[in-house]
């Protein structure tokens, strides 16, 4: 067998065991993932947070270097995608779902905690600083320096696209380059297929308490969970036969012009000034603290906080670095031919502006409503976290039309990952292949819809979370060594051009 054939029959027989565990057993899959996850993030938490910051410092570092002007491909070589329509495409691809699923539910979840060691007005403005640090340019510096790595060895320097291609372009030559490629490539497999798995699970629950809202329901039942992921399913796999690129980008756009839309709606048919007011607050509060914060593991204050830490932020980091390699090889697609300057700015900025407006606004009145409203939201998210978004515009004029939207955006929002997700894993189980053949792909899409019904069985969002962070706990150290191959491929190229 070839190593790009045992990397594909390790890779799926792993992620089948994983999955035949998780709808036979979940709850002995749940227990054994916290364990281990629990484990490491009391002896390793430090790590991830200065793994997590160190790769935020290199991509402003090179984004305003001399590097900065290098391009992701050939000199002449020119972007394929217009910059919305590639802010849009890896912004679906990188966190769409998670944000419709949190938008409201997150920042309330944090004021509750807070709330018990602060003043309210005070834990408020925590609950959207720390919801910002855990969306905002950190996450997106994971996967920049994943995408970036990848990409300038791919086009600059014609290694395959996948994670091993930067170690063994720079050590052709050295059989323990092939080795750890070889690791590389397969933890960011299970990496990748956990993450997305976990995804699906909590776009499938968002969808099916939207369709139950609409039928007059208060909560989502088994029978119509199971129908969304049906069909959810039957909607993902039938692209897998498709060119990715202009589907895409499409379903993309169409997905984020949805978003966009239902900020505005929010801005102007509710609190309007109040909500402004709370989105202009998170831009200084964030501003003047995601530095900082990235060094923080809140060691010094008890219990209740390190274990607030670990749930939330540690796993948050963890969670985007289980999506890295696979947004990180995606983001690299679409984006040859642009400068690594052009590529770091757009990377970081554009995601994290849309996000702190996203939170201040739908954080913002819900956070209203607990401060000087009923509360009636602040309650739910303790007892039915899946509802709060649906809760929140049936306050607001025309719920159905934007019940409809939310829907149909967490839909393709779900759709695209999955899609762009199965063709990267069937590159990264083809030696690289940058069009799996439609078996592969196929193979992989059902496999992914495995994933997901294991972690929709697991039944708690809570556990999907800790499923998600065990498959990421290897790749850390993999993104490491792709941020220092790409700064030494990096010297290596001007050293030559010197010469």
């Amino acid at each position: 067998m070839t190593r790009s054939q045992v990397l594909l029959v390790m890779s799926l027989a792993t992620i089948t065991v994983v999955s035949v565990w998780g709808v036979v057993d979940p709850d002995g899959l749940v227990q054994r993932a916290s364990s281990i996850v629990d484990r490491y993030f009391e002896s390793r938490g430090w790590f991830v947070m200065l793994s997590v910051s160190a790769m935020l410092f290199l991509c402003i570092w090179l984004a305003f270097s001399g590097y900065g002007t290098i391009r992701l491909g050939a000199d002449d070589d020119q972007p394929e995608f217009s910059t919305p329509s590639w802010i849009a495409m890896l912004f679906a691809a990188g966190m769409g779902v998670g944000l419709l699923f949190w938008a409201v539910a997150e920042p309330l979840t944090h004021y509750a905690f807070g709330s018990e060691m602060m003043a309210a007005p005070i834990a408020a403005q925590q609950a959207l600083l720390a919801t910002n640090f855990h969306w905002g340019i950190h996450a997106w510096a994971i996967y920049g320096a994943t995408a970036l790595s990848i990409a300038y060895f791919t086009f600059r320097r014609g290694a395959p696209m996948l994670v091993s291609g930067p170690v063994e372009s720079l050590f052709p030559d050295e059989r323990w380059s092939k080795i750890v490629g070889w690791l590389s490539d397969f933890m960011a497999i299970v990496a990748i297929a956990i993450g997305v798995g976990g995804s699906i699970a909590m776009g499938v629950f968002q969808v099916a308490d939207g369709v139950d809202v609409m039928m007059g329901g208060d909560k989502a039942a088994g029978w119509l969970i199971a129908a969304v992921f049906a069909v959810m399913v039957m909607a993902y796999l039938p692209p897998l036969l498709l060119d990715l690129g202009s589907g895409m980008s499409r379903l993309s756009n169409m997905a984020m012009t949805i978003a966009i839309g239902l900020v505005l709606y929010t801005l102007i048919l509710g609190p309007t000034e109040y909500l402004l007011n709370s989105v202009f607050n998170s831009f200084g509060d964030y501003a003047f603290s995601a530095i900082p914060r990235g060094f923080q593991t809140l060691t010094f204050f008890g219990d209740d906080l390190g274990n607030w830490f670990q749930d939330w932020t540690l796993t948050y980091m963890v969670w985007w670095i289980a999506w890295g390699p696979f947004v990180g090889v995606f983001i690299a697609r679409i984006s040859k031919g642009r400068t690594i300057r052009e590529f770091v700015l757009g990377v970081l900025i554009g995601p994290t502006v849309f996000s702190v407006i996203w939170f201040g606004t739908f954080g913002g009145i819900g956070l209203y409503d607990a401060l000087n409203g009923s509360g009636d939201l602040l309650a739910m998210t303790a007892s039915n976290v899946e509802r709060v978004t649906f809760t929140l515009l049936e306050r607001l004029p025309f719920p159905m039309v934007t019940t409809v939207a939310t829907i149909l955006a967490a839909f393709l929002f779900i759709v695209t990952s999955v899609v762009s997700a199965a063709f990267v894993l069937g590159s990264f189980s083809s030696g690289g292949d940058p069009d799996p053949s439609p078996r592969i792909r196929l193979i992989w899409g059902v496999l992914l819809g495995l994933l997901g019904a294991a972690m929709i069985l697991s039944g708690s969002i809570d556990a999907i979370k800790k499923l998600i962070a065990i498959g990421a706990l290897p790749f850390v150290f993999v993104c490491v060594l792709l941020c220092v191959c790409l700064v030494r491929g990096l010297r290596q190229e001007v050293q030559n051009a010197d010469r």
